[in-house]
């Protein structure tokens, strides 16, 4: 159940970034109550979550998994350009023209997440 919760938790941030972005600095009403609403189930979720798992961990996969839903949702509904530092999971100063695993990747498979 605890899993559940997390992907709840996952979910609810991902919507309400996404609609973060339609709500024009809130000053669309329904993108802004989306806003409001999918945090607050995010957050709720979140604290079930962490009755049982480590913070590090649920902190991990949560801003792992969300970043990279919401960079696919950004990239594919809202035409953004995703750069090399977005595909590769790292800032600039670690570019040198190649993707090297990304501390989330690095994560999953150590833990055998995958």
């Amino acid at each position: 159940m605890t899993y559940l919760y997390l992907g709840i938790a996952i979910l609810s941030e991902v919507v309400a970034t996404t609609f973060l972005k339609l709500s024009d600095g809130f000053s669309k009403p329904l993108p802004s109550l989306v806003t409001v609403a999918g945090y607050a189930v995010a957050f709720y979720f979140l604290s079930l979550t962490l009755r049982s798992l480590p913070t590090g961990v649920v902190y991990a996969v949560w801003s792992g998994v969300g970043v990279v839903l919401i960079a696919t949702i950004a990239w594919v509904f809202q035409s953004q350009k995703l750069d090399t530092a977005a595909l590769c999971g790292h800032g600039p100063d670690r570019l040198r023209g190649r993707c090297d695993q990304s501390v989330f990747q690095r994560f999953v498979a150590v833990n055998g997440l995958c």
